[in-house]
């Protein structure tokens, strides 16, 4: 039977949550993982049919407050009731720009930091404007995709220590992205690429986990200084929805502060002498 985004969203939180967190009962065999449909219906005030249309995609206009008791009963986090939300319409959905443009401002601001990477992100992951020690870390904006570095990257896997945490998160974010701008054509372009070209990739979308980025702490193992442990803090650009300002750092004094120093030095070097060959900047300098 034909469904819809909202239906499979649901179908799959359902599946996650047991009895038990819920307090219902256990007796008996349990054809279905998680909760029945019809215990999730009860535990929202809603009837099982209305329920039963909705996961079917029959029923297609669920009240904020419908939303609201179901997010309850399937124990969603914020971020994960935004997308439930985004997936029923009951947010305003942005305009799709033609083009991602990042302010010059933006860039000055950036480019002020010179110790701490800097990038800022489209929907879709692409890194639209990168600092010089961002640039050295990660690659040139306007070449260079987060997403497909994590999965169609052979150096992904050895560039992120912690692979398989920084994988989930991605397609997560991503989720989220896509729930909010579902006809973004980048986005899409995007995703139908990455489901047909990536096998780890299709399998954690088809888990359905939306999360937006926030604080982190991330593992890095850069091919020429090695090691970096730094956080990440994310800011959403207000002047433009849907990019994101990604700043790291690494603690003071620490081994990782001497290897970003490091690789901004080689990053100086390799601009310093481009610029005295007349060859104009290196690969890797946006």
């Amino acid at each position: 039977m034909a469904t819809t985004p909202l239906g499979d969203y649901l179908r799959n939180l359902r599946a996650r949550v047991s009895p038990e967190q819920v307090g219902l009962p256990t007796t008996g065999v349990r054809r279905v993982p998680g909760l029945r449909r019809e215990e999730v219906a009860t535990l929202a005030g809603v009837s099982a049919d209305y329920y039963v249309r909705l996961e079917q995609g029959r029923e297609r206009n669920p009240s904020v407050q419908v939303l609201d008791a179901l997010a309850a009963v399937l124990e969603l986090d914020d971020d994960a009731r935004l997308h439930l939300m985004h997936l029923a319409g009951v947010t305003p959905r942005p305009r799709a720009a033609s083009v991602e443009r990042v302010s010059p401002e933006l860039v000055a601001l950036m480019d002020a930091w010179p110790n701490q990477p800097a990038l800022v992100l489209g929907r879709a992951y692409d890194v639209l404007a990168a600092n010089q020690l961002g640039t050295a870390l990660f690659g040139p904006a306007g070449e260079t995709n987060l997403v497909h570095k994590v999965f169609l990257d052979p150096a992904g896997r050895s560039f992120y220590a912690d692979w398989d945490t920084i994988a989930a998160n991605s397609v997560a974010g991503l989720r989220m992205a896509h729930g909010e701008a579902p006809d973004h054509p980048r986005l899409r372009a995007l995703l139908t690429g990455m489901l047909d070209r990536s096998p780890e990739f299709a399998r954690l979308w088809s888990r359905h986990t939306a999360r937006g980025k926030t604080v982190e702490r991330k593992h890095l193992v850069h091919p020429e200084v090695g090691d970096l442990h730094l956080h990440m803090q994310t800011f959403d650009v207000r002047a433009a929805p849907g990019q994101q300002l990604i700043v790291y750092h690494a603690e003071p004094g620490s081994p990782s502060a001497h290897n970003l120093a490091l690789l901004g030095a080689l990053a100086a070097t390799e601009l310093s002498g481009a610029d005295r060959s007349g060859g104009g900047p290196p690969r890797g300098r946006r």
